[in-house]
């Protein structure tokens, strides 16, 4: 992976520290989120208090993941920041299986990768553009990286594109959770192979590419000295806070949906996956500000893969606990969205370069998407 030379200037160093300060002084929303819903505040108070609360504690569980990677060395530290990256969203989708809300945790898949690709991506490129003018990464790990998130994008479209067919057959239900299952298990398989390549074939490897992007990131953005008791006392205390705090999110969806006159669907794929990610993005975007665009594109795409490849299948197995079984069939909506964010993102990585104007158009997309599902009828966005 080819090395960008540091940004001298001092400013990267005190907006990372502020950032940092910001997210952390959000904790003080974790009691505040606990005392409204035993007090009764209201739906919308405990939405969006749990929502603020969950920022910090998955900022945390990335501090201690960080600082766990470090002494485990750079492989398997790697690996660890690549199965715990997506540790909070992945808990308020179990949250949501659990009450049966299959459509907003398909449209959160959705989400987090449109937030990757467009929203990470694009923000990147515009702030670090705006400070650094044309900035240059790998191409060949990017355009590798592209690759993998279109076919992602291909594996996940294609129970939708079967899924009429399947449903007219006899057993045409069962039919169609078997195929999701088969074509989660795929994913997974591939996943792991990905996994099981990168520890025998490091250099040029897709996933250790990656790997290595997050663990830098780490040290750049906010290295630990902590020690491996005090990391593993801090994951555990983020993880069962944000299990609190999905629980109360996920219970108060749909009142909130209805109070504000928001969909389901909007609340899944923009709301949820802002909430889960929010330390995650921070991180892409501070290292771009820094001119470390290698770390920044191989987070933003790396992220976006972790969801295609790993969290979407292994929410279908999970989803085989609750009466609701999860299936990968997605809206001609989400398609779309999916597509075109995976071919814009593709094409903007293809020349090793990026810049603001760049950015721009990537937030222009993210946008155009955004403005639509805000106005998309409910019924529109669900998948029958």
């Amino acid at each position: 992976m080819s090395k960008q030379p540091p940004s001298p200037a001092t400013p990267a160093k005190g907006f990372q520290l502020s950032s940092l300060l910001s997210l952390n002084t959000l904790l003080i929303f974790l009691p505040i989120a606990l005392i409204a819903r035993a007090a009764g505040w209201g739906d919308i108070a405990v939405f969006v208090l749990s929502s603020l609360a969950i920022i910090p504690l998955a900022s945390l569980i990335g501090h201690s993941t960080e600082a766990l990677a470090a002494k485990l060395g750079p492989t398997i530290g790697g690996l660890l920041n690549v199965t715990l990256g997506n540790a909070a969203e992945l808990i308020i989708t179990i949250f949501a299986l659990s009450k049966g809300l299959n459509d907003l945790v398909k449209a959160s898949i959705v989400g987090s990768i449109l937030g990757n690709l467009l929203l990470v991506l694009g923000t990147s490129f515009l702030i670090g553009g705006l400070r650094h003018g044309v900035q240059q990464f790998n191409r060949r790990n990017a355009s590798t990286n592209s690759t993998l998130v279109i076919l992602s994008f291909l594996a996940l479209a294609i129970p939708s594109a079967f899924d009429h067919a399947l449903l007219g057959a006899e057993g045409g239900a069962g039919r169609e959770l078997f195929f999701s299952e088969g074509i989660a298990l795929v994913l997974i398989v591939l996943y792991g192979l990905s996994v099981l390549f990168s520890l025998r074939t490091p250099k040029d490897a897709p996933l250790i590419e990656i790997e290595k992007s997050v663990e830098e990131a780490a040290h750049e953005v906010h290295a630990s000295s902590m020690s491996t008791p005090v990391a593993l006392g801090l994951l555990a205390f983020s993880t069962i806070g944000i299990v609190f705090m999905s629980e109360a999110l996920v219970s108060t969806v749909e009142a909130v949906g209805i109070s504000l006159g928001l969909s389901e669907f909007f609340i899944g794929i923009i709301i949820v996956p802002l909430i889960g990610n929010v330390a995650e993005h921070f991180v892409a975007i501070q290292v771009a500000f820094k001119n470390r665009m290698d770390l920044s594109v191989n987070i933003s795409l790396g992220s976006s893969l972790q969801i295609a490849l790993f969290v979407a299948p292994v929410l279908v197995f999970i989803s085989l606990l609750f009466p609701q079984k999860l299936v990968l069939v997605f809206s001609s909506y989400e398609l779309l969205a999916l597509g075109a964010a995976a071919v814009v993102a593709a094409l903007v990585s293809l020349d090793g370069e990026s810049n603001w104007m760049e950015g721009v158009q990537l937030l222009a997309v993210y946008v155009i998407f955004g403005l639509a599902f805000f106005l998309l009828p409910a019924v529109a966005g669900a998948v029958h």
